[in-house]
């Protein structure tokens, strides 16, 4: 049983549990979540990300009143030096930061300067979701300095919920292609507009390496052409 949730909240978990199984294709699992998380857990910021073993990083990410800045520098950066979400994630539960890290001493980390508080997360509880050992996405939910830090109520918020969000993450993943890290960097390119020669001239790829991978982007998304595949990958932006 969830301790202290008032009716209206009551109603908001109900009503996100029935889009949770209602969900089908086409919808942003992740997306749709991480907002809704937030409000339940009465907290100001939030992050979503899938861990990718071959890729050896955090992909896809989805943020709630975190700029696109900051999450492009955890990609480019911050991602490296985390010393949290690994340990998190090996908890397979929802757990608070300070279960891992006491908050005196990730204040001292640079994590903590240049990314967290660089958007204001101070307190933080995470809760990853898996199918067996396959990562199937995270939440990151934080609240500001000043507010209070999580408590069990948050907890048992996300491990009810846990469920619900994993059947729905199946079927998102059962019919979207999974896709390799440099297949998602011409997708998402040529979903922009770009052309075979522009995307190689970005990637650092030659223009027969672009070729062959739209080819397996063509047979994993069974489109019949470019222009077909284009406008797919453009309407799947639009949905993350």
């Amino acid at each position: 049983m969830i301790r202290d949730v008032t009716r209206q909240e009551l109603a908001q978990f109900a009503g996100l549990v029935a889009r949770l199984e209602a969900s089908d294709e086409g919808c942003d699992v992740r997306g749709m979540v991480l907002p809704a998380v937030v409000g339940l857990l009465r907290a100001d910021f939030g992050a979503s990300f899938v861990w990718s073993a071959q890729a050896g990083r955090f992909l896809a990410p989805r943020a709630v009143n975190m700029s696109a800045d900051n999450i492009d520098r955890y990609d480019a950066h911050f991602c490296r030096i985390d010393p949290i979400s690994q340990a998190l994630r090996q908890r397979r539960r929802a757990s608070f930061v300070a279960e891992v890290m006491p908050q005196s001493e990730l204040e001292r980390t640079e994590f903590f300067h240049d990314f967290l508080a660089r958007d204001g997360l101070h307190h933080g509880i995470n809760i990853y979701v898996f199918d067996g050992l396959r990562d199937l996405g995270d939440f990151r939910i934080w609240r500001a300095r000043g507010r209070p830090p999580f408590e069990q109520r948050d907890k048992d918020v996300l491990d009810v919920l846990e469920p619900y969000v994993r059947r729905a993450l199946l079927r998102e993943q059962e019919q979207r292609p999974v896709l390799t890290a440099r297949e998602q960097d011409v997708a998402a390119l040529l979903a922009r507009g770009m052309t075979d020669r522009e995307i190689g001239a970005l990637l650092g790829i030659g223009f027969a390496t672009v070729r062959t991978h739209l080819g397996r982007l063509l047979s994993k998304f069974d489109c019949a052409n470019r222009v077909e595949l284009a406008a797919r990958l453009a309407r799947r932006r639009l949905n993350s």
